[in-house]
């Protein structure tokens, strides 16, 4: 499950939009790293982008991997997703 996080996490800042002003995938990003964010308010957010049941059910899958790690956890997820948008290969955006 942590392998398929890092795989989720790693497609997120895809041409590293997410650091470079695109509000609506920060907070798609900060509320799946967001603790107090339940699973059932995760998948609601994410209707207007899919409605699919299979992709409601992976959007469901990835938050709950979310909500089992520490507070430790997700603190260092927020300080990776920083450091990949103050990246070199960010730079340009």
């Amino acid at each position: 499950m942590k392998l398929l996080v890092v795989f989720m996490l790693a497609a997120f800042p895809l041409s590293c939009y997410a650091g470079a002003g695109c509000q609506e995938l920060q907070r798609v990003i900060d509320s799946a790293i967001d603790p107090t964010v339940s699973v059932t308010k995760y998948q609601e957010m994410m209707i207007p982008y899919d409605s699919f049941v299979f992709t409601m059910n992976a959007v469901g899958d990835m938050k709950e991997c979310f909500l089992k790690q520490s507070n430790e956890t997700l603190a260092n997820v927020k300080v990776m997703m920083e450091t990949i948008y103050n990246s070199a290969q960010c730079e340009g955006y």
